[in-house]
């Protein structure tokens, strides 16, 4: 399912309105890395019925994009998975109600950036309604959007400023690939470069459909039921409760399969609408039904798999494979605690080849583990030779010259086999730098 080739950077686009700025003059992405500027998208196959906007209304001090809106031309069924922080933003408590009483006849999703409005107590919860009802104004129709919020947390949202832009979106509502790259900006916090997708999806007998993608997050990343802010649009039909099937499998295997920093946000939201434009129905848990399945969840890793490469300071992307276990759930904890080591990840960011730190996380993963029956090796992505560091229990004499080319390389592959089953499953890290410090030090200026 390879994604569709896209071109590099967005064109200029200037609205000429003094209160909110419709289209923005486009950040410059050419201090990013080759493979990062790769990853940055402007023309896709979008999916039809579906309309959106991002510009700025004021929330960011730098200007920057801080309001997206999707809206489909017809209802759709939606699922979405949520935080299961303590803490949860008032976004989330609202999104959560009106997926609840409205799981079939959503018609978008109203986000900001900027500010959380987590921690906000009562009055965040209504400033959230408000958004909601600046939607409903256009649509028409009660409870229609989802919400969602990214920023700092314990601030007011300001919405006056909120309002007015949600009503210049409305009016900026566009389903060309300039609009959806104004959107994909919109989410951005800490992000370096904004995360967009979209592809070309096919059934048998030649039914053909569309996906669309936006996430967002850099910083505050570790899955629990979800691991960032994102959505899915597709023009395919999918009754609810299966759609919620989906996703909860689709995102088990994606969004909460990562990690940056180890820590959860009170924000974290995966939303998926399909609206039926494509005229292709899923009504039952057929084969249609786990070929969608699947094509979702392999979407869904490519988005989360760029949050990873977005790791607030990270300079490298790790993929952890843990396979042999009993259980894919035994090898999902084992790779998840092994990519939260700081030892770990620090070891990655000065590409020292320690992989002892590796055993060690393993044994206290809480994961059975049989220490004579573990072996470890270093995977090079560029195609050549695995290097063996230790082989059922049997540590090798490490070739340094080796193992200091592989983790020099930006893209990294680990894999642990535990001989103990035939299960596995894959998690995606990244490095710990100064960088990360840096920007986390000064978040709020």
């Amino acid at each position: 399912m390879a994604l569709l080739t896209y071109r590099l950077l967005y064109s200029p686009l200037i609205h000429a309105r003094a209160t909110t700025r419709l289209s923005f003059r486009h950040k410059s992405y050419t201090h990013l890395s080759p493979r990062k500027q790769s990853l940055i998208v402007t023309q896709g196959t979008y999916p039809h019925g579906f309309k959106v906007a991002g510009l700025s209304c004021g929330i960011k001090k730098n200007g920057h994009p801080d309001l997206a809106l999707i809206l489909s031309e017809t209802p759709c069924s939606g699922a979405a998975v949520f935080t299961t922080n303590a803490f949860q933003a008032a976004p989330v408590l609202v999104s959560r109600a009106t997926l609840h009483q409205n799981p079939a006849s959503l018609r978008g999703i109203v986000t900001n950036s900027g500010c959380a409005n987590a921690v906000t107590g009562e009055q965040g919860v209504v400033h959230a309604r408000q958004m909601q009802a600046a939607v409903d104004q256009w649509t028409g129709e009660p409870n229609s959007v989802l919400v969602m919020s990214t920023g700092v947390i314990g601030q007011p949202l300001p919405m006056d400023r909120v309002e007015q832009g949600i009503h210049d979106a409305c009016h900026a509502l566009d389903s060309g690939p300039a609009a959806w790259a104004n959107a994909a900006e919109a989410f951005m916090t800490t992000d370096t470069f904004p995360k967009l997708r979209s592809q070309h999806c096919a059934l048998a007998l030649g039914r053909v459909f569309r996906m669309a993608g936006i996430a967002k997050g850099a910083g505050m990343i570790h899955p629990n039921m979800a691991t960032l802010l994102g959505c899915i649009v597709t023009d395919v039909h999918v009754a609810s409760d299966l759609l919620q099937q989906a996703l909860v499998y689709a995102v088990d295997r994606s969004f909460n399969a990562m990690s940056v920093d180890g820590d959860m946000s009170t924000n974290d939201t995966i939303v998926v609408l399909a609206n039926g434009a494509s005229g292709v129905r899923i009504d039952e848990e057929n084969e249609a039904y786990f070929v969608f399945r699947d094509q979702l969840t392999a979407f869904a890793i490519d988005l989360a798999q760029l949050v990873v490469r977005d790791g607030e300071g990270a300079t490298k992307f790790v993929t952890i494979h843990v396979k042999g276990a009993d259980t894919f759930e035994s090898a999902k904890k084992a790779a998840s605690h092994l990519s939260t080591s700081l030892l770990i990840k620090t070891a990655l960011f000065g590409q020292d080849a320690n992989w002892g730190r590796i055993c060690a996380s393993l044994g206290h993963s809480g994961v059975p583990v049989d220490p004579h029956q573990v072996s470890v090796r270093f995977i090079p992505t560029d195609g050549s030779e695995p290097l063996s560091l230790m082989t059922q229990g049997e540590p090798h004499r490490m070739d340094e010259a080796r193992a200091s080319d592989i983790l020099k390389m930006e893209d990294l592959f680990i894999e642990v086999d535990l001989h103990l089953g035939a299960s596995d499953a894959k998690f995606w890290t990244c490095d710990l730098s100064h960088d990360y410090v840096t920007i986390n030090a000064d978040y709020r200026s």
